[in-house]
């Protein structure tokens, strides 16, 4: 596999996927984060320093059709304020228009396209009305296909080398995340720095951790991280359990929840990934204190209790004061820590202290010395707003292609250069 740092672009047109995904303000249509952008910049600046020109394709949003509040455009400012430079624009990723600017293209030059989500072929997924049978879905599917190899091959005649640098569009098995890989030999693809960086964070964690090796695991569903918690029972030496998931835990070993968040269909779940953290002497820490609200808003009446005692008509939306310092013990002493999900509300002020409190925890002891990787909307969240960031080792960029790798799942735009 191509390494981008020993690669030269001179005198070449590299087409590169980045995810500039960004949020908008929606009055204004302004950028209101722009991490993505600058998560792409080393990649693109190493092309043109080399004297390469350089085409970027992305997605934003999930538009049906051609939507213009989905466009691209606002990237373009802040991205040229990044760069320092002028940045050319195509309304369209397709067509002869583009064709031609693309061709135009001098070394040195960089050239944003179009929203390419804005063509069903780059998902796969036709548009079809509701009334749709299963056959017409089925024949709609194949056809649309065929189009997306045919829209991957037209992007691939733009460049002489292709780039993945989306990591948070990994898990995808879309046009211009594997499929156009096809369209390029071996020498002439490779991933961008920033996937690179990701998959040494995540490798570093999954199969190189120095150990204690803790992994802190909050959000609302023990469903939604069942792979990835049966995984890494394989691997860690200790695994935390926070957020509203907690409660399916307490229920399943006959706690008192009240009105918290259970999964009554997953108590045999909870409890079968108890017994098997038991079997693979994986110490399991559940929060012992709740802080619990009468109501889901952010001014309500708050108590705190057992978490195993939860009064009726109460529901718990943050870890006590003995949990955070369970917990904060647990972190200080580990070398290696993966942290995905919040451990309470983090959304209001009055439930994110628990989140808060974990995420200092781990910021102190990657002073100390352990390795963090951060991932998960709002275990990024918190960082960011106590500007922490930059005191974990790593923050991921990709949510769901993050979880996947963590659950062991070989991810298409991966595996389509790596070739695993």
């Amino acid at each position: 596999m191509k390494m981008i740092q020993d690669f030269n672009f001179k005198g070449l047109k590299a087409i590169v996927r980045v995810d500039f995904n960004v949020p908008l303000d929606k009055t204004t249509l302004k950028v209101t984060d722009d991490t993505r952008i600058r998560g792409a910049l080393p990649t693109i600046k190493k092309i043109i320093r080399d004297g390469g020109s350089c085409i970027l394709m992305s997605h934003l949003g999930r538009p049906q059709g051609r939507q213009e509040k989905y466009s691209l455009k606002p990237v373009l400012p802040v991205l040229e304020k990044h760069l320092g430079m002028k940045v050319k624009f195509a309304d369209d990723c397709l067509g002869e228009e583009t064709k031609k600017i693309v061709a135009d293209l001098k070394p040195g030059e960089v050239l944003l396209l179009e929203n390419v989500r804005f063509y069903p072929e780059e998902e796969g997924k036709p548009i079809l009305p509701d009334t749709a049978t299963e056959e017409e879905k089925k024949a709609a599917k194949a056809e649309l296909k065929i189009k997306q190899k045919e829209m991957a091959k037209k992007l691939s005649e733009y460049a002489d080398v292709y780039v993945n640098d989306a990591f948070g569009t990994a898990h995808r098995a879309h046009a211009t995340t594997a499929v156009i890989t096809d369209f390029f030999p071996e020498e002439k693809k490779m991933f961008g720095f920033l996937i690179n960086s990701e998959l040494e964070a995540m490798d570093r964690v999954l199969n190189k951790p120095q150990r204690p090796f803790t992994a802190i695991m909050g959000g609302a569903k023990v469903s939604d991280k069942i792979m990835l918690i049966e995984n890494l029972l394989n691997k860690v030496d200790n695994l935390i359990i926070g957020g509203g998931m907690t409660y399916t835990f307490i229920r399943a070993m006959g706690g008192k929840t009240g009105k918290s968040l259970c999964e009554e269909d997953k108590l045999d779940l909870a409890l079968n990934l108890l017994n098997k953290a038991k079997e693979k002497g994986v110490n399991l820490l559940l929060p012992v204190d709740s802080v619990n609200a009468d109501r889901f808003e952010n001014d309500a009446q708050t108590s705190v209790s057992a978490v195993d005692d939860v009064p009726e008509g109460w529901m718990g939306l943050d870890i006590g004061e003995q949990t955070i310092n369970k917990f904060r013990d647990v972190i200080m002493k580990s070398k290696t820590i993966l942290w995905n999900g919040p451990m309470g509300v983090f959304e209001m002020e009055k439930f994110s202290k628990g989140t808060v409190a974990i995420a200092k925890a781990i910021a102190e002891a990657t002073n100390k010395g352990a390795f963090s990787l951060v991932g998960g909307g709002d275990s990024v969240a918190a960082v960011n707003k106590y500007n922490l960031a930059d005191k974990v080792s790593y923050v991921s960029t990709g949510g769901g292609a993050m979880l996947e790798y963590m659950e062991g799942k070989k991810l298409p735009g991966i595996t389509a250069i790596r070739g695993e």
